[in-house]
């Protein structure tokens, strides 16, 4: 019933017709054979007796057709049951086509080499910097160095300037204390060695603005003898730098009969 169930209406019929066929065969060879029996007898004009007659020919059965098959009402399907949702899975990644990899390839590349290009560029930005900066410690150390040789050297040259100076100014005070006591007459009966003390007062040209006993000698006659010397030795020596008149301009000048 199976097989019935699935046979198409063409393959029904081309099975009729093989079975017709081989019935239609199968009758045409009985008939033969009886035809060529009744010549085989009129031939030898025997007359046979049978014991028995032969077998009649089978009657002509013909192949039932089979019967239509009927369809069969489906049987009800089962209700589907809910099954769960499948879960998505990750679409696979388009395979990269050739030229694209290629581009993709050499844009690495170049992106590498840039990358290097602009490290390499970096370092020798960095070493030019490190060799300026060091370059210009040592021309700050050098500097320096300069400044502190050129220091000491104006040190040096004005301690040897302010040692002149003092010279000059040691030398020019003698010269004044010289000359006045050149104009100093000593009273008579002077007894021991008495020192008087004066403030004076110059003027650029050596002249005595002023005269002024700051301490006396308790000896009146020397103490006079010494302002009359002071006034009469004008005008006093000066030393030729104007620049050092600022330590002559005030002296203080002290006398003793016996120095």
């Amino acid at each position: 019933m199976t097989a019935d169930r699935y046979t198409t209406r063409g393959e029904k019929t081309v099975s009729g017709a093989l079975a017709l066929a081989m019935h239609a065969m199968f009758f045409a060879l009985l008939v033969f054979g009886v035809s060529w029996q009744k010549q085989r007898s009129s031939d030898t004009v025997v007359a046979e007796l049978w014991a028995s007659l032969p077998p009649l020919p089978a009657p002509k059965v013909e192949a039932p057709l089979p019967p239509e098959v009927k369809p069969q009402p489906a049987p009800p399907k089962p209700a589907p049951k809910a099954e769960p949702k499948p879960v998505p899975k990750a679409e696979p990644k388009p395979a990269v086509k050739p030229d694209i990899a290629l581009k993709e390839k050499k844009e690495k590349e170049r992106k590498a080499k840039d990358q290097e290009l602009a490290e390499k560029k970096k370092r020798e930005e960095e070493k030019t910097r490190l060799a300026a900066l060091k370059e210009q410690k040592a021309k700050e150390a050098e500097a320096q160095q300069f400044a502190r040789e050129q220091a000491e050297a104006l040190q040096r040259i004005a301690a040897q300037q302010a040692a002149a100076q003092a010279k000059v100014i040691d030398e020019y005070k003698r010269r004044i204390a010289e000359k006045i006591k050149r104009f100093i007459i000593e009273p008579p009966n002077l007894q021991g060695n008495p020192e008087v003390e004066f403030d004076v007062v110059l003027l650029p040209g050596g002249e005595v603005l002023g005269v002024k006993l700051k301490r006396g000698s308790a000896v009146a006659a020397w103490d006079g003898a010494v302002e009359r010397a002071i006034l009469r030795a004008q005008p006093l020596p000066l030393p030729p730098d104007p620049a050092l008149f600022k330590d002559f301009r005030e002296l203080n000048l002290k006398f003793r009969p016996k120095e």
